[in-house]
């Protein structure tokens, strides 16, 4: 039996993670310093970053390269089957026993053109928003796909009829190393929400979403 050497592929898979450990850990960085970084030749560091790049594992702008969005997406999934959903569950239960309204997490989906429910804390009122977990929704006209694309401009993002009608949400980004991973709303029936429950209750959000890995 003959046996064929994979030991090229694996070097360029070593080479590869290697470059993209080295632009995980400096958030920002030149060709020349990765290359030098990595200990690779910089012809061989760009065509590596490039494959990253087109992959989304990485993202080139004016001051180098930095972390892509497929790389904050496994991380944020990586959380989310185990620790995200446990970190924030003691958010999620003061902000109904604060609201009374059903608390949520969500994180972009695995194709990255939606965003998904990964967790619910129901309210306590008897006319209540029911449980989504496992639902998708889309990223655009939605208060956490405004957090998840990093389109809130604010500390928390309303949207009434949003994905129904006479619902509004109310939601907060979940930060990771300056990257949002996931976003904590809560959701509830239009007509007991005024302006100034909105407010209160997006102060409740951002402050929850914030303290959830920080606690």
């Amino acid at each position: 039996m003959t046996e064929v050497s994979n030991a090229p592929a694996t070097k360029t898979v070593e080479r590869a993670l290697s470059l993209l450990g080295v632009v995980c850990d400096r958030g920002s960085v030149s060709l020349a310093e990765a290359a030098r970084d990595a200990e690779l030749s910089a012809s061989t560091a760009l065509r590596l970053l490039r494959t990253l790049e087109s992959s989304g594992f990485v993202r080139k702008d004016d001051d180098g390269y930095r972390p892509g969005m497929r790389i904050v997406q496994l991380g944020a999934q990586a959380l989310a089957n185990e620790s995200l959903v446990s970190m924030a569950e003691e958010s999620m239960k003061r902000l109904v026993a604060a609201t009374g309204e059903t608390a949520y997490l969500n994180v972009r989906s695995s194709a990255d053109a939606d965003g998904i429910y990964i967790a619910v804390q129901e309210g306590t009122h008897s006319v209540r928003h029911s449980s989504w977990v496992g639902r998708s929704i889309p990223l655009e006209g939605t208060a956490a796909g405004a957090v998840l694309t990093g389109a809130a401009v604010d500390d928390y993002v309303v949207v009434t009829d949003g994905l129904e009608s006479d619902v509004t949400a109310i939601a907060a980004p979940v930060v990771v190393g300056g990257r949002t991973v996931a976003a904590l709303s809560v959701v509830a029936p239009s007509y007991r929400i005024s302006s100034e429950q909105a407010q209160r209750i997006g102060a409740l959000v951002s402050a929850e979403a914030k303290s959830i890995l920080h606690s």
